[in-house]
């Protein structure tokens, strides 16, 4: 089973890990999408800072992350399940995580594509939403057009049942057959109202459910399967129901955060 977990706009600064070797990337999982990284990396380098905060949508405040955008070959590292913050990481809570646990995650990006848990990625800023000009001036293409069919056959070549935890921006970016989830809140009518902002804390708490499955050696092979480990946990889920070539699962809370 790989859970795959939507990125952050909030990041950790700092990191005590090595830069990363651009020409190679050693440390980093799925080599197949080394090339497409290289390229967002360095058109995301070459950026001008006073053009970054319209191309990337940022205020003024922000001018820091825009400098880290252009000092990434030379960005300290720490391992991609800490970099990340918010709502989402909070409920994980990964530093409590057995490495068993960790090892069944990883993190979709607009920069690297799709990271392992422990890959060391450095600080930067970038969205998947974004439109990022390339250095020589040709055009402008979405983070869809450059990633392209990239990530989708970097995750179907992992072989393994995927829990697709991504927004649906970050989904776009390499659709997979996949376990999605959709998180419901339950009103005193009777009523279901779909979760926004505090979806990200109820997926949280379901990727942890799974990782810590994971580690105890659970091997689900359907999304029966994954409703039955959430279930166990005192969650309550239904489903699954056929959806665009995946099966989706419907995460029913009574009361949002």
């Amino acid at each position: 089973m790989l859970i795959v977990l939507p990125p952050s706009e909030t990041k950790a600064f700092g990191g005590d890990g090595a830069p990363l070797n651009w020409d190679t990337l050693p440390n980093l999982s799925f080599p197949s999408l080394h090339e497409v990284r290289r390229d967002i990396a360095q058109d995301l380098g070459a950026l001008p800072i006073e053009e970054a905060f319209a191309v990337l949508g940022v205020s003024e405040k922000m001018r820091p992350e825009l400098e880290a955008n252009q000092q990434l070959d030379q960005a300290t590292t720490m391992p991609a399940i800490l970099r990340y913050t918010g709502v989402l990481y909070d409920a994980l809570d990964p530093g409590t995580l057995p490495d068993a646990a960790l090892d069944s995650l990883a993190i979709g990006s607009a920069l690297f594509g799709v990271v392992s848990s422990s890959d060391p990625i450095p600080y930067y800023r970038l969205s998947g939403s974004s439109k990022l000009p390339r250095r020589s001036g040709d055009d402008t293409p979405t983070m869809k057009k450059r990633w392209g069919s990239a990530i989708s056959t970097a995750l179907k070549q992992r072989d393994e049942l995927i829990v697709d935890l991504r927004s649906g921006t970050y989904q776009q970016l390499g659709r997979v057959p996949a376990v999605t989830v959709r998180v419901e809140t339950l009103r005193e009518d009777g009523s279901r109202k779909v979760v926004s902002h505090f979806n990200k804390h109820y997926k949280g708490e379901l990727a942890r459910v799974l990782a810590l499955a994971a580690a105890a050696g659970a091997r689900p092979g359907s999304a029966d399967e994954i409703a039955d480990i959430a279930r166990a946990a005192g969650m309550h889920v239904e489903g699954p129901v056929d959806k665009q070539n995946c099966h989706e699962l419907t995460l029913v809370v009574s009361s949002t955060h």
